[in-house]
């Protein structure tokens, strides 16, 4: 190790690990965690709030990987696209959109069809059913008829067999207005795959540009068909229960204001040179989603981002700092874009690195999906000793909790627990500093109180630990160094600020963790 080889801080984001009850439900409260509960014991620990109001939700709502990671980079509490959404309904702003209205106009005239495609639940992670029928009376105001609703169907931020409550109530709003018709359904497996399975984005394309045998036309009848053969909502196969292709001079919309799991379906129909399958040619579509899915997308956006500046990576870098992003394919976007609001383009001196997700159905066949590989390149670069940030993030908690097999997931917490005892290891070698957090909660609320599985987060607190190897050698240091009791997501970022002696941007509104250092105490840190 050379002398003058940079400390690195390790911002490590144990994606979907919540603190919740210790009973059967919990997963990491059921797996052996030996390294989390030492680090616990021997250095200072707190809880954060990642969800609702705490990270730009409304109150009650479970937080999602895609808020957390905005919140952690960004320092602040955000207005989040949901509560926008909903406001603008609220207010009435929303019936005066220019982009839906235009869309609206532009099919009326070429007297054609428009399709609202997104995902029908009221999860609030993606999309909100609400938005749907907030879009349903826009339309009708320009008295449109032919609406075709092509039902995505969630069980993932929701209970897995709910579907046909949300039929039920998309149902009741075309009988209401006179309007519109459901044309397909299909599970969220399918059409909002993030993870470059292309075939499962083509099954649902198929669905919605070809025809297809209409075998039954009640979808009460094609979601009960499905449980019959064990498939929850997440899983349904892409199947078409009514006419309604995509054809030339059709309007589509795609509602979900979450981008990352609406972007490959979106490219097939916008990008230029597209590749991901073989695609049908349109003439003259009219195309706009609620959020930007893609910056490279040349569609109009009906809710756009407002700037988000100085976040903790252009802070970083402004410093001329070097910093490294690394995550499997699920969650990297969250690590690069979410985390650095929405940027799609490195800053000077940040470095990434993929790790390609196992190629597995569903993750419960993969518990440790590519953690070793996260913990490899993350150790590679704490001994490189030129990065001053290191965020990081394992997938496992999130991503096998969603699958709701508990053993599995257990197997998965057990996974991480060990990865961490390995980074830590390296943290101390190069005397550095790791701080160990999550984004929202999940693995640790499996089961309901039925004794149903639950694959869905929740709004339960996150850990926040400061692990620093010169802490563990004061046996005084609860003296020396206090947390704050508590806090929220947006605290991190300042908390790593303060770590580097750098100051605090005015756009961040969180506060550094660190309730009491002493100067001499702070001294001995190396940063």
């Amino acid at each position: 190790m050379q002398n003058n080889q940079i400390h690195p801080i390790v911002l490590t984001i144990l994606d979907g690990w919540g603190i919740g009850n210790p009973n059967q439900s919990n997963a990491i409260h059921k797996a052996q965690t030996p390294t989390i509960h030492q680090l616990q014991k021997l250095y200072p620990h707190t809880s954060l709030h990642a969800s609702g109001m705490n990270v730009g939700l409304p109150v009650g709502q479970v937080g999602n990987s895609e808020v957390g990671h905005t919140t952690i980079g960004g320092g602040r509490t955000i207005l989040q696209d949901l509560v926008k959404i909903t406001k603008s309904i609220e207010n009435q702003s929303f019936y005066e959109n220019n982009i839906l209205n235009d869309i609206c106009l532009k099919v009326k005239a070429q007297k054609s069809q428009i399709h609202l495609i997104g995902l029908c639940s009221d999860g609030g992670v993606h999309s909100h059913i609400e938005h749907l029928s907030a879009l349903l009376k826009l339309i009708h105001v320009h008295e449109i008829k032919n609406i075709c609703i092509h039902f995505i169907a969630d069980g993932r931020d929701t209970e897995p067999t709910c579907a046909i409550k949300f039929i039920k109530y998309i149902q009741s709003k075309i009988q209401k207005l006179g309007i519109g018709k459901l044309c397909t359904i299909s599970g969220r497996y399918y059409a909002m795959d993030r993870d470059c399975r292309w075939s499962r984005t083509q099954a649902f394309y198929k669905i919605l540009t070809e025809d297809q045998p209409i075998n039954i036309q009640d979808p009460h009848r094609v979601v009960e068909s499905f449980y019959e053969q064990n498939i929850s909502d997440e899983f349904i196969i892409p199947t078409r229960i009514n006419e309604g292709i995509i054809k030339d001079y059709d309007g589509i919309i795609f509602f979900n204001f979450r981008p990352d799991r609406m972007r490959q379906l979106s490219q097939a129909f916008c990008k230029e040179n597209f590749r991901g399958f073989p695609i049908k040619t349109f003439r003259g579509l009219e195309i706009c989603s609620f959020t930007q899915y893609d910056s490279t997308l040349p569609i109009p956006i009906a809710f756009k981002a407002v700037s988000k500046r100085n976040f903790l990576g252009e802070i970083i870098a402004k410093n001329n700092y070097k910093q490294l992003r690394i995550a499997e394919t699920e969650k990297y976007a969250h690590v690069t874009y979410f985390f650095n609001g929405g940027v799609e383009e490195p800053f000077d001196g940040e470095d990434r690195e993929l790790i390609s997700s196992p190629q597995v159905a569903t993750y419960d066949q993969a518990p440790s999906m590519s953690a070793t590989q996260i913990t490899q390149s993350a150790i590679n670069a704490i001994n490189k000793g030129i990065y001053s940030l290191i965020v990081i993030n394992y997938a496992n908690p999130d991503m096998v909790g969603h699958t709701g097999n508990l053993a599995s997931t257990i197997e998965a917490i057990e996974c991480i627990d060990q990865q961490i005892c390995q980074l830590v290891d390296a943290i101390n070698v190069n005397k550095g500093t790791i701080i160990i957090t999550a984004d929202h909660g999940n693995a640790e609320y499996m089961l309901d109180d039925n004794n149903q599985k639950c694959k869905s987060h929740t709004t339960n607190p996150v850990p926040f630990i400061w692990v620093n190897h010169e802490l563990r050698k004061h046996q005084d240091h609860n003296a020396n160094v206090q947390l704050k009791s508590t806090g929220s997501l947006a605290d991190i970022a300042p908390t790593i600020i303060d770590l580097l002696n750098l100051d605090k941007p005015k756009e961040m509104t969180g506060t550094s963790l660190i309730e009491r250092i002493t100067r001499k105490y702070r001294s001995t840190i190396q940063l």
